[in-house]
């Protein structure tokens, strides 16, 4: 028992570090390898062969700059892999409440700073519930969670729908998904400005688009 435990715990804190690794490469494109080792908190050689992993697994490529530089993007499968490990991320973390309620507040003064008096949540999740426990200290009423999957009639005190038309109005959207926030972030963009959807950082939304990203 204690030996799977163990190769769990590394399959674990593997995960995290590419997942860390692709956050910093999107971040930043034109790092070092000794830079993207200080980020990580880990060894170069270590860095260099996760690097390496993510370039041969098509999650990463390399373009050369000037002075024999070298510049690093996230491709498309790279974004879809960083989005599938940042929902794993969040299901699995001891950290994830501390980020999250720190983020929601952050969320919440934001709104509140545009005079977004009503705001409609979009997904039940464990965030959904961090978010309605945030929003009791501030002057913000939750209007509703909209998650055509769910068949719960209410989440966290709130009502939950099916259709958005069935949900009072709303000054903006914020996305509580974690299963998957950038798919549903890509539909809420087809039907409402972008600026009117909030997306937490903890759920690693991108919001040009992968392919806008890389010709950056």
């Amino acid at each position: 028992m204690s030996h799977t435990g163990s190769n769990n715990e590394k399959v674990d804190g593997e995960s995290e570090i590419v997942l860390e690794l692709l956050n910093v490469v999107h971040e930043n494109s034109d790092l070092t390898q000794r830079s993207m080792a200080n980020q990580l908190g880990i060894a170069l050689g270590l860095a260099n062969t996760y690097l390496k992993r993510c370039i041969r697994k098509g999650y990463i490529k390399v373009g050369q700059i000037p002075s024999n530089r070298y510049s690093y993007y996230l491709t498309p499968t790279g974004f879809a892999e960083k989005s599938r490990l940042t929902a794993e991320y969040l299901s699995s973390s001891f950290n994830f409440f501390r980020r999250a309620k720190a983020q929601c507040l952050e969320s919440l003064r934001y709104a509140r700073a545009r005079n977004w008096d009503r705001l409609c949540l979009v997904g039940v999740s464990d965030l959904a519930e961090v978010y309605a426990l945030c929003s009791l200290d501030h002057k913000i009423e939750l209007v509703g969670i909209f998650d055509p999957a769910s068949n719960r009639d209410r989440f966290a005190g709130l009502p939950v729908a099916k259709q958005l038309s069935d949900i009072t109005a709303f000054d903006a959207l914020v996305i509580t998904d974690t299963q998957s926030p950038q798919d549903t972030f890509d539909r809420l963009c087809d039907e409402f400005p972008s600026d009117r959807i909030l997306a937490l950082p903890i759920l690693g939304i991108y919001r040009d688009g992968p392919m806008e990203t890389l010709d950056e």
